[in-house]
């Protein structure tokens, strides 16, 4: 049963309250958060204030993803309003100093790749990890098309998890939708990140269930 974390980049900001109500609801199983910083990618979200308060209205868990650039600057602030906390291989920081601080504030860790980052290139930290985010479009907008060699990454990663025994999660963030999330759960993800398909959809509920059943 796949783990879905719904990116909330494509909701309406001022009725955002009653999504996650409709998401509490449909049993979704993380909420992502995408933190975007006008430098590491063209795009500007929202940061710590804002996940604040969304903490302060759902149980839903946290799925924080840092699209920021030099991350560890930051940590502690995210840290303690995230249940996960992940940030970019590619964003300029010592990744494994970065990926101890998270851990040291009680926060699950994940390291995200971009597209032309190969799977190996985070191998050596995958015993620091609690997931690996690959991502499946460019990073910094929503509502791309779903980039096929993405799939080899995620069996690639999983492949190595499997072979050092370990209990990595991969998730898979981008083009996620009704053709592409059942290629993704085949290919070996975990967790599916999906944002226009969820909140786009006619039955919010009836559409998380369908990705839960992959």
């Amino acid at each position: 049963m796949a783990i879905i974390s719904p990116s909330v980049l494509t909701c309406d900001f001022l009725t955002f309250l009653d999504d996650i109500k409709k998401l509490e609801a449909a049993g979704v199983d993380m909420l992502h958060l995408d933190v975007m910083d006008g430098i590491f990618v063209p795009n500007i979200s929202f940061g710590v204030p804002v996940i604040q308060s969304i903490r302060k209205h759902t149980n839903i868990p946290i799925d924080t993803h840092l699209m920021i650039d030099k991350p560890h600057r930051y940590i502690e602030q995210f840290a303690k309003c995230s249940d996960w906390l992940g940030f970019h291989y590619e964003a300029g920081s010592d990744n494994i100093e970065t990926l101890k601080a998270i851990k040291s504030y009680g926060c699950k860790t994940c390291i995200t790749i971009k597209p032309k980052t190969p799977a190996s290139a985070v191998f050596d930290l995958l015993e620091l990890c609690d997931m690996v985010l690959v991502m499946s479009v460019e990073p910094g907008f929503g509502g791309q098309k779903f980039m096929m060699h993405a799939l080899d990454k995620i069996t690639e990663l999983k492949s190595e998890i499997k072979k050092r025994s370990l209990k990595t999660l991969v998730e898979v963030d981008g083009g996620i939708n009704a053709e592409t999330a059942p290629l993704a759960v085949k290919a070996g993800a975990d967790v599916l990140v999906a944002g226009s398909f969820v909140f786009n959809s006619d039955n919010i509920t009836e559409t998380v269930k369908k990705l839960k059943e992959l």
